[in-house]
């Protein structure tokens, strides 16, 4: 296994491990430790993520997007993703869980990782598994 498919796999399982905990999330009565469970989950989930865009816009000779950001916005135009100012809003979600802890910001992120973040990693996976299955 090459590099490139180590990590579509890792994101693929992030993805799967980020579902499990959005659906023991959005059970009645959910603790607070559910909850950052959630959060923890995305952020290694969105870590890998634009990691394993990034490995693949090198692959396709794309070799100059080195930061969260840039590589956002070039996924964006090889449309790799549909939404880039959720792509964008989740990059700012990602960066205030790993500085600030308010218990307010993190109900709202949790809330956002299960309306909207669960589906965007979904959809990207998937890009990313068409492309694979099409070499």
């Amino acid at each position: 296994m090459g590099k490139l498919e180590a990590k579509r796999v890792n994101f693929k399982n992030a993805v799967n491990r980020l579902r499990e905990a959005v659906a023991e999330f959005k059970q009645e009565g959910a603790s607070d430790v559910v909850r950052d469970g959630l959060i923890q989950r995305f952020e290694f989930t969105y870590e890998l993520s634009w990691k394993t865009t990034k490995a693949y816009l090198e692959d396709m000779g794309i070799v100059d997007k080195n930061s969260p950001k840039a590589v956002i916005k070039e996924a964006y135009a090889q449309k790799l993703i549909v939404n880039e100012t959720n792509w964008l809003l989740m990059l700012t979600d990602r960066n205030m869980t790993s500085h600030v802890y308010r218990e307010e910001m993190a109900e709202e992120i949790a809330e956002r990782i299960t309306t909207c973040y669960l589906k965007e990693f979904e959809m990207l996976l998937e890009k990313l598994c068409q492309a694979f299955d099409g070499r």
